[in-house]
């Protein structure tokens, strides 16, 4: 019965996404001048589905930086950091169980090796290791998520570092998008800098083998 539940919510997961990208709701979520008009339209309802939108967006692997652009557009600096970041902090969430409840065991039969290397990689001191991937200019986001959930590790450390991994790269983008919606030339300057800072940032981490290595366990390539 439980085997049948959760295929069942798989193949839901399946259609929201197959409807999503069919109806096109994720080219409006990437539309700044539509979102902004949304948001402005539909009050806290409207925060709450483009909140969802974006956690779907993000979720299946589309860049959480544009989301972080959009947001910051419509709803400025601060809260669109905010906003894009709980969005994709949910779409992380929903992946991790996904992959931990639906296909855990079809992926670890079919990854094993890199299975287990991110079992020996992350099993300690999982939300710094988690936190630097997630600071890496490299390394895929939706395979972290899915590899993460197919793991043994914890889901609360997982969540900590991915959450505050997410945060510079979505200050960035979403001040780069308030500076562009109000013209303000103080905004996009920082969003620049930091940009700047923060690619320094992760270039230094991956010029260290050990983040280089959590890295290559998380990349797109088997």
């Amino acid at each position: 019965m439980f085997n049948w539940s959760r295929w069942l919510a798989f193949a839901v997961l399946a259609l929201v996404g197959y409807l999503a990208i069919q109806n096109g709701w994720l080219d409006f979520i990437a539309d700044r001048a539509q979102v902004a008009s949304y948001l402005h339209s539909h009050g806290v309802e409207g925060l709450l589905a483009i909140t969802l939108a974006g956690a779907i967006f993000t979720g299946i692997g589309a860049p959480r930086q544009l989301l972080a652009f959009v947001l910051g557009f419509a709803l400025g600096g601060i809260s669109g950091t905010l906003v894009s970041t709980l969005a994709a902090t949910i779409g992380a969430t929903g992946c991790f169980f996904t992959a931990r409840w639906l296909l855990r065991t079809s992926l670890t039969r079919r990854f094993s090796r890199r299975m287990r290397q991110f079992d020996e990689l992350f099993q300690e001191q999982t939300l710094l290791k988690v936190l630097m991937v997630r600071l890496l200019p490299v390394g895929s986001n939706l395979a972290t998520n899915l590899v993460a959930g197919c793991s043994g590790i914890r889901f609360l450390p997982f969540l900590a570092g991915s959450t505050l991994g997410y945060l510079p790269q979505m200050l960035v983008f979403a001040l780069a998008g308030a500076g562009i919606g109000t013209a303000d030339e103080y905004q996009l300057t920082l969003s620049v800098a930091l940009f700047i800072l923060a690619s320094m940032l992760g270039a230094l981490l991956y010029h260290n083998q050990r983040a280089r290595t959590l890295a290559n366990s998380v990349s797109d390539h088997p």
